[in-house]
Parts: C-alpha cells; sequence; structure tokens
C-alpha cells in the first residue's frame, strides 16, 4: 500500500487528475503514465474528456454502489408497522480511491453503512452486533427516548443491542457511532443515511442517497480524497442514469470528518432543496453547503438530455475525488 499525503494528488492540477493519481498509486513510472494516459493513448493535457467513464482512475465495478446509491422502497403510512434491520459493525479494508486501501470500520462492511428507511410512525427496530475490535454504538438523529440514544448503551466487541422507537420526525436525518473518541469513530467509516417518509407520500421520483465524506488515508488528520458514497471519482466512471421526464430526489447529507463543511454544485440546471427535509420550504438553487451533520432533501427535474457534471464547490475536494456526472436521457 503507497503512502503519499494529498499535496501529492494535487500536485498536478484540476487538469491533470488522473495523472497524478495514478503516479501516486502506481510505484512504476511507465504504468503510472500508460494508465493516465487511457490504455497508451497519449493525451498532452488529461482535460474534462478524461474525467468520464473510463478515463477515470475510479476504483471498484458499474454497479458497486448501488446498494448505497438505492434506497429501500418507501411504504405507505401505516402506523406501529414494524420495520426492522440488521446492523454489524466490522473491521475491513477498503479501497476508496485506485489502488489505495483504508483500514475502516464499517456498519455492514461498507463506508457509508446500509441506508436505513422507515415511515413516520413505524416501529424502527436495528438489531445491533459488534464485530469489531472496538466498542461501538448507534446514534439515530431524530426524535427517541434517551435509552435509544446511542450514547450510554456502549456495545463491547462480541455484545449486542437492538434500539427500537417509532420514527420521526419525518425527514432526511443519519446514523452514527457515538463511543469516544468520536471523531475517529466517524473518520474510520462508522455512518449512514437515515430516511424516514412523511405520512403524506412525496411525490414519484427517481431517489438516490449521497452521503459525502472524506478519508485520511496518511493518518495526519487530513483528508487526502473526497467522495460520495465511499470511493473516489465513482460516478464519473459510472455516470448515474436519470430520466428527463422523471424528478430526480436525491438525500443528500455531509459525513466529511477533520473539515468544516463540504457542498453539492450541479451543473446546466437549477434544483429545490429543502433543509434536512421536514418541510415545503425550498431553497432554489444550484449550489448548497452543508456543515457536519447536516442534511437536506434535492429535487431537480432536468431540462436539458447529456452529461451533468455534479460536485464539491471546494475544488480541491473535486479534485480529490467528490466529483461524477447525471447521464440525463428521454
Amino acid at each position: 500500500m503507497t503512502k503519499f499525503s494529498r499535496k501529492q494528488v494535487l500536485a498536478g492540477g484540476a487538469s491533470l487528475v488522473a495523472a497524478p493519481l495514478a503516479k501516486a498509486v502506481w510505484p512504476d513510472a511507465a504504468q503510472a503514465e500508460e494508465s493516465a494516459t487511457h490504455l497508451g493513448h497519449n493525451h498532452p493535457a488529461l482535460g474534462h474528456a478524461a474525467m468520464v467513464h473510463d478515463h477515470v482512475p475510479a476504483p471498484g465495478g458499474p454497479n458497486d454502489l448501488d446498494h448505497l446509491l438505492e434506497p429501500p422502497a418507501s411504504l405507505p403510512h401505516k402506523p406501529g408497522r414494524l420495520r426492522e434491520y440488521e446492523v454489524a459493525a466490522i473491521d475491513r479494508r477498503i479501497e476508496v480511491a485506485q489502488g489505495v486501501f483504508f483500514e475502516a470500520w464499517t456498519y455492514n462492511g461498507s463506508v457509508p453503512g446500509p441506508v436505513i428507511r422507515a415511515t413516520e410512525d413505524d416501529l424502527l427496530r436495528v438489531n445491533f452486533v459488534n464485530h469489531g475490535s472496538h466498542p461501538h454504538t448507534i446514534h439515530f438523529h431524530g426524535i427517541h427516548p434517551a435509552a435509544m440514544d446511542g450514547v450510554f448503551e456502549v456495545v463491547a466487541p462480541g455484545d449486542s443491542f437492538t434500539y427500537e422507537f417509532p420514527a420521526k420526525p419525518a425527514g432526511m436525518q443519519l446514523y452514527h457511532c457515538h463511543a469516544t473518541p468520536l471523531k475517529k469513530h466517524i473518520h474510520k467509516g462508522l455512518y449512514g443515511a437515515f430516511i424516514i417518509d412523511p405520512k403524506k407520500p412525496r411525490p414519484p421520483a427517481q431517489e438516490v442517497v449521497m452521503v459525502m465524506n472524506g478519508f485520511d488515508t496518511d493518518g495526519d488528520g487530513e483528508n487526502n480524497f473526497y467522495t460520495v458514497n465511499g470511493k473516489a471519482f465513482y460516478y464519473a466512471r459510472y455516470p448515474i442514469p436519470v430520466r428527463r421526464s422523471q424528478t430526480v430526489r436525491i438525500y443528500l447529507a455531509n459525513l466529511t470528518e477533520f473539515d468544516l463543511m463540504n457542498s453539492f454544485h450541479l451543473h446546466g440546471e437549477f434544483f429545490r432543496y429543502y433543509p434536512t427535509g421536514t418541510g415545503d420550504q425550498f431553497e432554489y438553487t444550484d449550489t448548497v453547503v452543508q456543515t457536519q451533520g447536516q442534511r437536506g432533501i434535492i429535487e431537480i427535474d432536468f431540462t436539458h438530455t447529456g452529461l451533468f457534471m455534479f460536485h464539491a464547490h471546494q475544488s480541491e475536494f473535486a479534485e480529490l475525488g467528490w466529483m461524477g456526472f447525471f447521464d440525463v436521457r428521454d
């Protein structure tokens, strides 16, 4: 595993993202240059076109993140209905950028953890078992009894705990470990999206989940890579297909540790942004900023077809992996 600082990755500038990453990951310069120039095709400067599809140095296959991008189906309001989930803390080595690995603490083996979804007034039951090497908990944002808050009921390795409470309020919530030191447990990967649907269903839409995060791969307290759903540049290599005729609804959350804020910017379109997703009031914009633990719901009605970029509007975050595309089709 090659160690390098984020300054090394950024050394080539925004237009040369692929080449510095390849050279940092692969020790053989010739192999790095071949990979950075897309299998031997000589590009004097790798620009915008080089950062789409197969030109992108992103790990994984085309469906690897579907379970994190696509939330479970919503269900109609039915007070008292049981929604039950099994969640396990697992230590796992994950690939966060091409050839770059991170010793993560995970929920169910991925960073972020699984999307948990319920409808307001469902009885949510989460059976949690700690298969990891450190004590962990799950703290859910929302309304629940103190005994279900994930602060005092610390679960030792090998032990388990069941969280159970009525799901409310409706909106885009999140969950994360609340064992101390808190910033380490979150930075190592113990967090995920928690969607609570309203009693009156939202209008039909293509729904996706985006959890913004970062990874400190060299242990200096500074993120080397930034991602959505855990893999740098993933949605640039595998753009998200959407339809122009259908609203795209994004459940967006920021779980980036070591940085005070993160952001989402969409090219070529404006969208409705509902802070926390708890009400009907929205801002009409193309850029939103979220601080740590903040979240909201975005709704997009695309006007045109084609590839439309989305990325953090902190340019450095985009250069270090937090960027992708929607492939808008009729």
